[in-house]
């Protein structure tokens, strides 16, 4: 049986998104959104991840990704989402000032004991929705919606105030990873 959502070739970018389960806020802390973006960086250097655009929001981020062929991108997705996943629960588990952490941490062992691929612990949904960017039609609609996010949050007025998304670069203001420019 077809998937409706899948990677069914590594010479396109898709569109993805990374929730966190339960939608819990956890980006709303630098120390999370960083470690987030170091994995980035990582699998751009180390896996050949190409970034055409993101927007990490306060409890998923969205992605505009592909390969340069080094790596297969549902590799390099399982890879980014497992490094985050174990070192964001490392630094919550580490951190006495985050005041959440018993929650959220409860939280994500609950929805791990009731995933038969997880341990004991599950911080992202399992499902990405990866879809096909194959037109600049359907390219040009996604990077708006990604870019349009924080905006329609309410959190800023013009997608290129937001520090945490590729709308800077578009607008020829370096931001915080490389972009892979879509158009």
């Amino acid at each position: 049986m077809a998937r409706k959502y899948a990677i069914r070739t590594q010479e396109e970018f898709y569109f993805v998104t990374f929730t966190v389960v339960h939608w819990l806020d956890v980006f709303t802390q630098e120390e999370y959104r960083n470690i987030f973006l170091d994995s980035v960086r990582f699998c751009q250097k180390e896996k050949g991840l190409l970034v055409g655009a993101y927007c990490i929001m306060t409890n998923h981020v969205h992605m505009a990704i592909g390969t340069t062929g080094q790596n297969k991108l549902e590799d390099i997705i399982r890879d980014l989402k497992s490094y985050t996943s174990r070192h964001i629960r490392k630094y919550m588990e580490n951190n006495p000032h985050e005041s959440r952490k018993e929650w959220m941490l409860k939280i994500m062992k609950e929805a791990g004991e009731n995933k038969t691929n997880n341990k004991d612990f599950q911080f992202w949904q399992q499902h990405n929705h990866p879809i096909e960017l194959n037109t600049v039609e359907v390219m040009q609609q996604r990077i708006d919606y990604i870019h349009n996010n924080p905006v329609k949050a309410g959190f800023v007025d013009n997608p290129a105030d937001w520090l945490y998304s590729s709308a800077r670069d578009y607008e020829d203001r370096k931001g915080l990873i490389d972009i892979y420019y879509l158009y």
